[in-house]
């Protein structure tokens, strides 16, 4: 691939300088769960001008542009380059809208894909179980035909923003006659419906991101499968291909590693600053290679979208890597501070509104949400390098 940039990228680079120099004051920091009304304009800015939203299709909401490689790294590069949101990315942007474009309905498309690319439906993920976790098509939640409708019962577990949010894309089980794995529906339905009640589950961050979802009783239509009903671990596996991009995504990972740069640049022991230090600066080397290695990467998976060819291992590789390289670079920083790395909640001191130590303890946990690394692993060494797989042990 020829990475040089012709006339024409020159110009669109200096179209995005543009744009950011003529909105700065209108940069709208992180979304949260619920996005504020700075926020959602700022998200309609982008993509009114195809800074977000670029390639979905404009009768979708999107910006309808063609996919473009060099285009889209020219977005991301300046985006990062003056500290500007990219817009926003979660559960039902990045993981349900591109698998409705691939396997939703006509109605679901139109229905769906413009409200919540604006922000204004937020989803939350209905997969994990108590007792189907690393094993999800074990998931026990069921749904019994009644009419038109299916009786939803069961629950869900980990389950992000649902105290927040509108809807749900949910498994659950649809077929009780089936294999495992073939009898299970992807449905959506309005977290508001009777029957839904949501439990919180505080982390060692001290939030609560993850909730306790029971289902009693729930009544939804039929007509709110995706993909075709028991076609739900198809469905799935394409919601988890994006999941696995959003949490790997290379874009977030080089923002933070700038942030820690500037940290450094910042902070001093003794008048010498950090990134002066030859141990502290041999860290900050090692992780800053492994930034342009996944940058690279990820321009790989983006050739690989374009043609239509298979990403192979390009794209096995990605939640492992991202995942454990942003907990590294939080590492870091919170090592870089020192004895000001230790503080949390609130004071004085606290650095960047204590956002160093509340990403090393949530990104932690995605180490293992998502798939743990362990599972990644194992995809990687059966599916990307043909091993054999792991061997079960005896059951006694």
């Amino acid at each position: 691939m020829d990475l040089r940039l012709t006339p024409e990228m020159e110009a669109f680079r200096d179209e995005v300088r543009t744009f950011l120099a003529n909105h700065r004051d209108h940069y709208a920091g992180e979304a949260g769960a619920r996005p504020r009304e700075a926020a959602l304009q700022w998200q309609r800015l982008l993509i009114d001008n195809g800074y977000a939203a670029r390639t979905i299709p404009k009768a979708y909401g999107g910006y309808g542009a063609e996919p473009d490689i060099l285009k889209t790294r020219i977005i991301a590069e300046e985006f990062t380059r003056a500290g500007a949101p990219r817009g926003f990315a979660n559960q039902g942007i990045s993981m349900l809208v591109p698998t409705l474009l691939e396997v939703g309905s006509e109605d679901q498309k139109k229905r769906w894909i413009g409200p919540t690319l604006r922000g204004e439906v937020v989803w939350c993920q209905g997969y994990s179980e108590p007792g189907a976790g690393s094993d999800l098509a074990s998931l026990q939640t069921k749904a019994v035909e009644d009419g038109e409708d299916f009786v939803i019962s069961g629950s869900k577990i980990w389950t992000s923003t649902a105290a927040q949010a509108d809807m749900i894309f949910c498994l659950v089980r649809t077929e009780p006659d089936a294999a495992k794995h073939d009898g299970i529906s992807y449905i959506l339905f309005p977290m508001t419906t009777p029957g839904i009640e949501v439990r919180p589950l505080k982390t060692m961050t001290g939030s609560a991101e993850f909730n306790e979802v029971f289902f009693t009783d729930v009544r939804v239509p039929q007509s709110a499968v995706v993909g075709g009903r028991g076609r739900g671990w198809f469905v799935a596996n394409a919601t988890l291909k994006h999941e696995r991009g959003m949490l790997g995504d290379p874009n977030a990972t080089e923002a933070r590693m700038h942030s820690l740069i500037e940290l450094m640049k910042s902070e001093t022991v003794d008048g010498e600053r950090l990134i002066d230090n030859p141990v502290m600066c041999d860290r900050l080397m090692q992780l800053q290679a492994r930034v342009m290695a996944q940058k690279f990467n990820g321009l790989r998976l983006l050739t690989s979208s374009m043609t239509g060819e298979p990403a192979g291992m390009a794209g096995l590789v990605v939640k492992l890597q991202g995942c454990e390289l942003n907990h590294q670079i939080a590492a870091l920083a919170i090592d870089a501070l020192g004895e000001l790395g230790v503080l949390y909640e609130d004071g004085p001191h606290l650095r960047a509104k204590g956002s160093w130590q509340w990403n090393y303890m949530f990104d932690l946990g995605l180490i293992i949400g998502g798939g743990t690394a362990q599972i990644q692993k194992n995809i990687i060494a059966e599916r990307g390098l043909a091993l054999p797989r792991e061997p079960k042990l005896a059951s006694v």
